[in-house]
């Protein structure tokens, strides 16, 4: 939510609110979504520089590329923007890397082959520089579910790509796992799945939000106690979009409630 701040800024707010680790998502300056990266020498030295003067840690990069797009000259497009990334992560000293597959649910089969082509070439890349992966799925991708994302993590049988669980994506998913973004939503299923009206009627849209936990209908109890039943020793990332005019309140409250949800008894 403090995206439109200077990258000096953005870590020295983050810093303030109390949290000691950052995420880089998405961002115009920086790495702007399913574009190539924006930074430069300059820049990125100034993102290096801005956690140590801060005293913060950056936890992970989540770049979007359309990796598994069926286009093909769309997925190439993203591996060359893929390959740029993993050099500006690398440069960071960044050990992980979140992210989505980012393909078509209308074009299922062509999105997975084309996912297995992008990983092909990039898996190498990974490898030589020590950088863990994450993937969701999400809401609108060729993998929308838990379980078959999860089965898919397991097919491409790496010990550092894993599977990365979205919280707000909970009522798509129907499904939690060792790294997660933690937000709340309302189940778009509800009331006779009139909880929301969509026009036109039968719309194929998916709609959830990134709301601060509490104000939704996840079960938090149960999701924090599977957290802690598993022994989490992940990274747990806020991941509220919804109150850019209270981002401050909602940082902090979300760095609040997920300590204390992850170390309850």
């Amino acid at each position: 939510m403090f995206r439109a701040l200077p990258i000096d800024a953005m870590v020295r707010t983050v810093a303030e609110l109390g949290y000691e680790y950052i995420e880089l998502s998405p961002r115009a300056d920086f790495m702007p979504f399913f574009l190539h990266s924006r930074a430069d020498d300059e820049r990125i030295a100034e993102l290096k520089r801005a956690p140590r003067d801060h005293r913060v840690q950056l936890s992970s990069v989540l770049p979007l590329h359309k990796w598994s797009s069926p286009d093909e000259s769309e997925r190439r497009a993203a591996v060359r923007y893929w390959k740029r990334m993993f050099e500006i992560t690398a440069d960071l000293e960044c050990p992980l890397m979140n992210s989505e597959f980012n393909g078509r649910p209308e074009r299922a089969a062509e999105s997975e082959d084309a996912f297995w082509r992008s990983l092909e070439e990039l898996l190498p890349l990974f490898e030589r520089e020590g950088i863990a992966l994450n993937r969701e799925a999400h809401p609108d991708d060729f993998c929308e579910e838990n379980a078959p994302a999860v089965d898919l993590v397991r097919a491409i049988n790496k010990p550092w790509l894993n599977y990365l669980y979205c919280a707000p994506h909970s009522f798509h998913l129907s499904g939690a796992d060792p790294t997660a973004d933690l937000a709340d939503t309302f189940n778009h299923k509800g009331s006779s799945r009139l909880r929301y009206i969509l026009n036109p009627p039968g719309t194929s849209a998916r709609i959830h939000q990134h709301l601060d936990i509490g104000q939704g209908e996840i079960d938090w109890a149960a999701f924090f106690g599977t957290l802690r039943g598993l022994k989490f020793d992940g990274v747990a990332t806020a991941c509220v979009f919804a109150w850019e005019e209270r981002a401050r309140e909602s940082s902090a409250f979300m760095l609040e409630r997920i300590t204390k949800g992850l170390v309850a008894g």
